[in-house]
Parts: C-alpha cells; sequence; structure tokens
C-alpha cells in the first residue's frame, strides 16, 4: 500500500468512527423520549392471531421505531456533509454521495411509515395493498440506479462471487435486475424482523460487512458506502438498547424497510448483487420458507383437499421458536450464522 492509499484509508476509518458514534448517540438518546411518546400516541403493536400464541404479551409494544435509528443515521452523515462543506469550502462527494444512498433507502423507509401508519393509526390492520409497496419500491430502486449512474458511481457490472469476474450487464437487462434485487431484499429483511433484535442484530454485522469490505478493498472510489455503513452500524446498535429481548420498542415496516434499502443499495453500488446471497442468506432463507410453505399448503390443498405444511410455521424463526427455541438463542445463532456467511463473502 503507498502513502496516498495509506493516508486515505485511515481518514476513512476515522471518519466512519466518528459517524457511528454520532449515529449511535443520538439513537440511544433519543429512545427514551421517544418510546415515551410513542406510548402516549397509543402507537402500539398488533399481534397477529395466526402467529406464536406468546407472542401476544407483546401486543401493544410501540412501533415505528425504526425512525429512531433513520434520524440518528441521517444526522451523522448530515454533519459529516456539512463540517466537510465548512472545513473544505466546497462540497465533498464522499460526504455527498453518503447522503445519497441515505436519502433513497429513507425513501424505503417512508414507505414503511405510511404502512405502519395506515395499520397503526388508521386501525387498517393490512396497511398498504401489495401493489402500492411494490411500485413505489420499484420508483425508488429505479431512480436510484439512474442517479447513481449520472453521478458516475456506478456501472452496469455485475461480479460474480469466488471468481470475482466481472459481467457487464445491458442497461435495459440492468435495471430491471437491480429492481428485483432491491425490491426482494426489502422484503427479505422486512420478513426478517419478527424476533425482539433479530433484524436489527443480523442488519448490524451485513452493514460492517459492506463497510469494511468498501474500504479494504474500493478503497476511496468506494468511501461513501464505508461512511454509510458505519453510519447504519451505529444507528442499530443505539437502537438495540432498546429493541433486544424484552423488546421496549419495534423498528415497524418504517425500519425493516430502511434496512432492506439500506443493504440492497451498497451492494448495488459495489457491483456486489450476488454477493447479498452470501452475506445476507438468513433473509434469503426467511422468504423462502415462506415461499416453500405457502405454495406447498395450496399444492396440498388442491391435491388431497386439505393444507400440509413443510414447517411448524413460517417464516423460519417461527418454525425453530415452535421447536422450543427460545428468541435470544434464535437471534444468537442467526447472527453468527451471517457473521460467518459475511467472512465467507469478503473472501469470496
Amino acid at each position: 500500500m503507498n502513502i496516498r492509499n495509506f493516508i486515505t484509508n485511515h481518514y476513512l476509518t476515522g471518519t466512519m468512527v466518528f459517524v457511528m458514534a454520532i449515529a449511535f448517540a443520538i439513537t440511544a438518546i433519543l429512545g427514551p423520549a421517544f418510546i415515551r411518546w410513542l406510548h402516549k400516541l397509543k402507537y402500539g403493536q398488533e399481534i397477529r392471531e395466526e402467529g406464536p400464541k406468546w407472542h401476544k404479551k407483546k401486543s401493544g409494544t410501540p412501533t415505528m421505531g425504526g425512525i429512531m435509528f433513520i434520524v440518528g443515521i441521517g444526522v451523522a452523515i448530515a454533519l459529516l456533509f456539512i463540517a466537510s462543506w465548512i472545513s473544505s469550502g466546497h462540497i465533498d462527494h464522499t460526504a455527498l454521495d453518503a447522503l445519497i444512498i441515505y436519502v433513497f433507502a429513507a425513501g424505503f423507509g417512508v414507505v414503511g411509515f405510511i404502512d405502519d401508519y395506515i395499520k397503526v393509526v388508521k386501525k387498517r390492520n393490512l396497511g398498504l395493498t401489495p401493489i402500492e409497496k411494490l411500485a413505489l419500491q420499484v420508483i425508488f430502486a429505479a431512480v436510484f440506479v439512474i442517479t447513481m449512474y449520472l453521478r458516475g458511481n456506478l456501472d452496469t457490472d455485475v461480479i460474480i462471487p469466488f471468481v470475482r469476474y466481472a459481467v457487464t450487464v445491458p442497461m435495459w437487462l440492468y435495471i430491471p435486475f437491480v429492481m428485483f434485487v432491491v425490491v426482494g431484499t426489502v422484503n427479505a429483511v422486512n420478513l426478517t424482523d419478527g424476533l425482539d433484535g433479530l433484524a436489527s442484530s443480523i442488519t448490524v454485522v451485513t452493514s460492517m460487512y459492506f463497510a469494511l469490505y468498501a474500504v479494504s478493498v474500493g478503497g476511496a472510489e468506494r468511501g461513501y458506502i464505508g461512511i454509510f455503513g458505519a453510519a447504519a452500524v451505529g444507528g442499530l446498535l443505539g437502537f438495540l438498547i432498546f429493541n433486544h429481548y424484552p423488546a421496549k420498542v419495534f423498528m415497524g415496516d418504517t425500519g425493516s424497510l430502511f434496512l432492506g434499502g439500506a443493504v440492497s443499495l451498497m451492494a448495488v453500488a459495489m457491483n456486489m448483487h450476488l454477493y447479498l446471497i452470501i452475506a445476507g442468506f438468513v433473509y434469503f432463507a426467511e422468504t423462502l420458507s415462506v415461499i416453500m410453505q405457502t405454495t406447498y399448503f395450496k399444492y396440498t390443498k388442491k391435491k388431497y383437499g386439505e393444507g400440509r405444511r413443510i414447517f411448524k410455521m413460517s417464516p423460519l424463526h417461527h418454525h425453530f421458536e415452535m421447536c422450543g427455541w427460545k428468541e435470544t438463542k434464535i437471534v444468537t445463532v442467526f447472527t453468527l450464522a451471517t457473521f460467518v456467511l459475511c467472512v465467507i463473502a469478503y473472501f469470496a
């Protein structure tokens, strides 16, 4: 490593530590007052009838808590942008690009917020229709690709894991491919958010993976991803103070859709779409369990007159609950599995 790269990497590392600390502090400080406010507004989570019976005791726990870390992450990145502008007298494009990723991830969070608001405040249990959700997510994914491409931060390469060979995809095919990756990941993270601290803990690990990979491999060109990822880690660690078992607050669709957007947009920005399958395997295992369960149930109902199940309950974390695993054990095992998979993805 030459002197310039050494200085650049150390600057990025220091910047990452800064935004991580700020995001953590703001989320942690904001938490108690925000939770009291949610209690006052009676924005409590309704527990589904088809879920595990012992989850009924969680009914009324405040939801939409994802706003806490969304604010914490946003303030940290905005402060960095302002500080770099004041100190240098011009716009720091690394800070600006980190802010752009945040804005698009927050767009997915807004979709989740609307859904939460309809369910919690308007008392319409289904929230947004699937078509409405899908349409908004597709629009954000497409605009993100176009924005990053026009800024020169994105090409249409897709890196193949293990061989690290980049395949250039034509733009007409690349945009729908990214839509599929982003929307699929957003909804996979949403399905994972079913136990206290589960989605938060797993996303801490995946965000740290992308942040470290961006700085160590991507260098200065991908420094903005490292900054955004570090801010996400800080915000989530602050949120986990209140979201670990037994949770004092849930992130809601507001938080889970933001996190799905955050993880997928980092992967897309680094041409690592396929690495999401490795690093985010737990997200996709949760989704696959739902698809398998639903498909098999419908098939057996049509063929035998009664629906049969592969899992005791889906998504996958509920299956392990029904097998007698405690929530804390499931969260620990799934998070450790994600850590191992991220190590594998790092060297893939």
